[in-house]
């Protein structure tokens, strides 16, 4: 299974979170969350300012209980990293990234990132951080900047090495 630029870029955005201070499984929420968000921008997702708390909120592609939902929305706030915004809320004394009514999770991640990875995506992981680690904060607080000078020159060349790693090339 190849790794592409949906990974990368997930990968990458976890990477940058962790590297800016935010614990591993927040990280990780944040790398998926913003891989949907640049995918969903790509098909020509339209960004709605002025987001509500969701209303029917879904976790591992299950609603949640009444109960649960009004305990997360009572949670829900708009989180700056940088000088990008994404909505997120509190489950079980963690944050996690939201977008529409799914949260994303570190356990979304591992389905949807680092199972592409066939049990290698340690080494990934480690090469995401390093690439974070050798850039100024101002880089990495810029969406822009991280798109621009971290990703998009890289992604194609990433995406290619990584799934040559999990082809055991």
């Amino acid at each position: 299974m190849a790794v592409g630029r949906f990974q990368v870029m997930a990968t990458l955005q976890a990477a940058r979170a962790f590297v800016l201070g935010k614990p591993l499984e927040t990280a990780k929420s944040f790398g998926l969350n913003r891989a949907i968000f640049y995918a969903a921008a790509k098909k020509g997702f339209k960004v709605v300012k002025g987001a509500r708390p969701p209303g029917e909120i879904i976790l591992a592609k299950k609603p949640l209980p009444p109960e649960k939902v009004r305990q997360i929305q009572e949670t829900f706030k708009a989180e700056e990293i940088g000088d990008e915004l994404a909505y997120a809320v509190e489950l079980e004394g963690r944050t996690y990234y939201t977008i529409g009514n799914e949260i994303q999770t570190e356990r979304d991640f591992q389905k949807q990132i680092e199972k592409r990875f066939e049990g290698k995506f340690e080494d990934a992981w480690k090469e995401a951080l390093e690439i974070c680690r050798g850039y100024d904060q101002g880089v990495l607080l810029s969406q822009r900047y991280f798109y621009e000078v971290i990703y998009k020159p890289r992604r194609d060349e990433l995406a290619k090495k990584w799934s040559e790693m999990v082809e055991g090339k």
